[in-house]
């Protein structure tokens, strides 16, 4: 990597989308807990 490359940003929207996204696993991943809990219980 040179000293005159462009510093590694994402743009903004990327990054707007990454955090979507990650919230969005985050959600799925409770999502399946709570599934397998009630799944469980029966």
């Amino acid at each position: 990597m040179l000293w005159s490359d462009p510093e590694n940003e994402p743009p903004e929207e990327l990054r707007d989308m990454q955090v979507m996204l990650r919230r969005l696993s985050v959600c799925l991943a409770l999502a399946m807990v709570l599934a397998m809990i009630v799944i469980g219980l029966r």
